[in-house]
């Protein structure tokens, strides 16, 4: 009996993700290689011990997306990652060690165009074992989907974006009283090169970029050497002042409540919100809530839909919503999430950013 012909409106099924695993572990190997193709849209194509092997393998296998240990042996993963994005730019997802070196360098490795990193959990391997594989999964869903190639073509852009940005002069009396931005994968670069291009004197800064702790105090030493303002990981009852950046920590949610006529920081140890903490909706609703409160507000790249509904309720409270476009983007989840529930006022390139907030 003949096989039955297609329905002739069927669509073929997509390919799945390719996944080149790059990590001197074998145990990790062996791990990732089970988890990653659990759901059948990604599939592991090969795996590397170290970034010699790892080059060939790429050469022959043309993977998708690679997951790459930040401490690898022979080359380290920095030194890889670097080359590979001036010579065959790849989406790739850092599997990163919850330490200070650990976290310095994927620090490093966002900066040089990595999309994101899954940090290895500390203990209770076992009991956290889902929640690691459902994180990595979207994680490297979310870069299979991400402009690298094109951006590396762009060549590195400068901190600040438009030249001359950094010459920006806050608006006295008819600008904001308070700056907030959120972010997820991408961040990092996208936040730094906006508070690169802010100029001394500019209304306090609140931002929450989706870091676990640890992360969060080296992102805001980072930020310090960018330009004009300070930056800091905010603590409970911080007084938000002008010139300076309050990161949310990594293990906190960050609100802002009034008292006195003074902006102060609130932390709240509450559950993850949108699977977050800290998480962005939190903060945009806390600022959402201040009475008579000037605010510009600026979602910029991310994976998910953290911060849009937060950004919405701020546009209805009267705020100034900005969502970065999606050609800019690494990533357009939340700015995309936020464009879709008309939160957003304006849509703009993360280059002419720092230049709205401050109008």
């Amino acid at each position: 009996m003949s096989e039955p012909a297609p329905k002739a409106n069927a669509r073929p099924s997509p390919q799945p993700i390719k996944v080149l695993i790059v990590d001197d572990s074998a145990l990790v190997r062996e791990l990732l290689s089970t988890l990653l193709p659990a759901e059948g849209d990604i599939q592991v194509v090969g795996t590397a011990g170290d970034p010699y092997i790892a080059r060939q393998r790429i050469k022959d296998l043309d993977p998708d997306v690679l997951t790459l240990d930040v401490e690898m042996p022979r080359m380290d993963g920095i030194s890889f990652l670097r080359n590979l994005m001036r010579l065959h730019p790849l989406p790739v997802v850092m599997i990163s060690a919850h330490t200070e070196t650990g976290a310095a360098i994927t620090l490093e490795a966002l900066a040089l165009g990595a999309v994101d990193f899954v940090a290895k959990p500390q203990q209770d391997l076992q009991g956290r074992l889902g929640e690691f594989a459902a994180e990595i999964r979207a994680k490297v869903r979310a870069a299979a989907g991400s402009p690298v190639r094109r951006l590396a073509a762009q060549g590195p852009r400068p901190l600040g974006g438009t030249p001359g940005a950094g010459l920006l002069a806050p608006r006295q009396g008819t600008g904001p009283r308070l700056i907030a931005l959120g972010a997820s994968a991408g961040g990092t670069e996208a936040i730094g090169q906006v508070i690169a291009a802010l100029p001394a004197g500019s209304p306090p800064v609140v931002v929450c970029q989706h870091l676990p702790a640890l992360f969060t105090r080296l992102f805001a030493s980072r930020l310090n050497g960018l330009g004009a303002l300070r930056a800091r990981e905010a603590a409970d009852d911080d007084l938000l002042e002008p010139g300076w950046v309050y990161i949310a920590p990594g293990d906190r949610h960050l609100l802002v409540r009034e008292r006195g006529g003074t902006l102060r920081c609130r932390l709240d140890d509450g559950p993850p919100v949108n699977r977050h903490k800290p998480s962005v909706d939190v903060l945009f609703e806390s600022l959402a809530r201040l009475p008579d409160c000037p605010i510009n507000a600026a979602l910029l790249t991310g994976m998910g839909r953290d911060g849009a509904t937060g950004l919405l309720s701020l546009r209805q409270a009267g705020a100034h919503t900005l969502a970065q476009d999606e050609a800019s983007s690494l990533v357009w989840g939340m700015p995309g999430a936020a464009v879709k529930l008309a939160a957003a006022e304006r849509v703009l390139p993360l280059s002419a950013v720092p230049r709205w907030l401050l109008s």
